[in-house]
């Protein structure tokens, strides 16, 4: 990969609806050429989907919280988190504790019903997030320091 198509990449994550043409106009390319890398980034999966992000808020899923796990079942575990439709992600986790989980709900009375739910399968730690802010994963630096 050049810096071309870390560009490429760092203008899809900012907007995943951009237009070839306008993708175009940033990188400098014509538009068959930025469609030929992204084909070839889609192949490569390096681009391996295209995402929405949603406001908790707005969909009554206001309260998010970190759950840390140390499980004396992780299988069982696993599974209750991948099937329960408030959980966003499960990482299984080397060290103190088996499984990092994020969820996100409508009240804190909810999130008390989900560690009660999982406690057969591990003792929770729970941290409410107050605020936060996810990073890009193609930074500029990436795309000024890859030729």
């Amino acid at each position: 990969m050049d810096s071309i198509d870390y560009q490429i990449l760092q203008q899809i994550e900012k907007n995943a609806k951009i237009t070839t043409k306008e993708l175009a106009r940033h990188v400098h390319l014509s538009a068959p050429a930025v469609a030929e890398r992204i084909k070839k980034l889609e192949e490569q999966h390096v681009i391996k989907g295209y995402r929405t992000e949603f406001d908790l808020s707005q969909l009554d899923r206001g309260i998010v919280a970190i759950v840390l796990f140390k499980s004396s079942n992780c299988k069982k575990l696993a599974e209750f988190c991948y099937s329960h439709p408030d959980v966003l992600s499960c990482y299984r986790v080397a060290g103190e504790i088996s499984y990092i989980v994020k969820i996100a709900t409508s009240s804190i009375e909810k999130l008390e019903e989900f560690i009660d739910a999982a406690m057969p399968y591990g003792t929770p730690s729970t941290n409410i997030v107050l605020s936060g802010r996810e990073n890009n994963v193609v930074s500029s630096k990436q795309t000024a320091h890859s030729n």
